[in-house]
């Protein structure tokens, strides 16, 4: 087994209404920042042991489908790398 560090990150689908997003664009936006959009996300890193990276990758998909994200609302990424 090899350890790995999986990332995990979870935003709102586009089109989901993204009040802590739209709160900061509006403060940057005064601040005289000037951007099209904002989108939030949560990252989670999880470390676990697994046979290659693709199991790794496998259980941390598993981990975003089953509680991490909400696939009605959420789109996720899962990066993995060996630590």
């Amino acid at each position: 087994m090899t350890a790995y560090t999986a990332t995990v990150t979870v935003r709102l689908k586009r089109g989901v209404l993204d009040p802590e997003a739209e709160t900061t664009k509006g403060a940057l936006e005064r601040l005289g920042f000037e951007l099209e959009a904002l989108r939030a996300a949560d990252r989670f890193e999880v470390d676990l042991e697994a046979a290659d990276a693709d199991a790794a990758r496998d259980r941390a998909d598993e981990m975003a489908e089953r509680l991490l994200a909400n696939p009605t609302i959420h789109d996720y990424d899962v990066g993995v790398t060996e630590r």
